[in-house]
């Protein structure tokens, strides 16, 4: 297993953040690490988002870091430039995978379809992410759409929240969940870092529960 996914798959939780300002960064950082929960993925929804990374690169070096919502090839080149360590995609665009692959940068495609789970087969892919995961059926549809498919792991993302966050995790199929309930772009902005963190303690406690 990559050391990387091996991490991911420790963790069990991924906040999944859109930031509007690199100035919240280090307190959304501290609130993070305080809550016990060292990881981060830095969507591309935000101009804010390759200064946001580089920040906590330098920071907060123990931080497990990710970009998401990747969409473009230039977007992979400005977040590795950044320091980050893995990637995640919306979708199954075969340009950008093809790319990582030959580049060796892990990455996480997104994908809600057998047809795409094969074609992240065909390039030996085991850790695909699952959105959105809700409303493309959630769980029902998961264990269905993954039955044929020895081997390959899911990160569920949209719609994970603490109510169904511990019925994901302890699906066989799922490897971890992606989220961003608990740092919602609304507490970033308005620097509620407290419940940020609070939020944060409330998901590990889960994961520990198992």
């Amino acid at each position: 297993m990559n050391p990387i996914f091996e991490k991911i798959t420790n963790l069990k939780i991924i906040p999944v953040i859109k930031i509007e300002s690199s100035n919240t960064t280090v307190p959304l950082g501290e609130a993070l690490i305080k809550g016990g929960l060292p990881a981060i993925e830095i969507t591309y929804r935000t101009d804010a988002a390759e200064k946001v990374i580089n920040i906590v690169r330098k920071k907060f070096p123990d931080i497990l870091l990710g970009a998401g919502t990747i969409l473009t090839i230039d977007q992979v080149k400005s977040a590795m430039n950044a320091g980050v360590q893995f990637l995640v995609s919306p979708g199954f665009n075969p340009r950008i995978v093809d790319y990582c692959i030959k580049n060796n940068i892990p990455i996480i495609p997104g994908i809600n379809t057998p047809s795409e789970i094969e074609q992240a087969l065909e390039r030996e892919l085991r850790y695909l992410k699952f959105f959105p995961a809700e409303a493309s059926g959630g769980l029902f549809y998961l264990n269905a759409m993954a039955a044929p498919y020895i081997n390959v792991k899911f990160m569920p993302t949209g719609g994970i929240n603490l109510n169904n966050l511990k019925e994901y995790l302890a699906n066989k199929y799922v490897f971890a969940c992606g989220g961003s309930w608990m740092v919602k772009t609304t507490l970033i902005s308005e620097g509620r870092f407290a419940e940020i963190e609070g939020l944060v303690k409330q998901a590990v406690r889960i994961v520990a529960r198992g």
